[in-house]
């Protein structure tokens, strides 16, 4: 265990941090599986913009990789795309 008062500073930040990190990557990857499952074209043509906001705010805050972020965007691009 730390024994200086910045370790213990520095361990409470990184789980808090850890936690917020890993709440927005669950909701994102939910997000992406919705809009994945979507059937409707209108349905996704609507959801899309949200998605794809959601994964830009996450790659700028460092949370995913920003090609991860990119990659992910083309592919619901082209599977809203698809849809008919």
């Amino acid at each position: 265990m730390a024994n200086h008062k910045s370790a213990l500073k520095r361990i409470k930040q990184s789980n808090a941090r850890r936690l917020h990190n890993r709440y927005y990557a669950k909701t994102a990857r939910n997000a992406v599986k919705n809009l994945r499952g979507t059937e409707n074209r209108d349905e996704a043509k609507a959801l899309y913009p949200k998605v794809s906001s959601l994964l830009d705010k996450l790659a700028k805050r460092h949370i995913i990789h920003r090609n991860k972020a990119a990659n992910l965007k083309s592919k619901l691009a082209k599977h809203v795309n698809a849809l008919t």
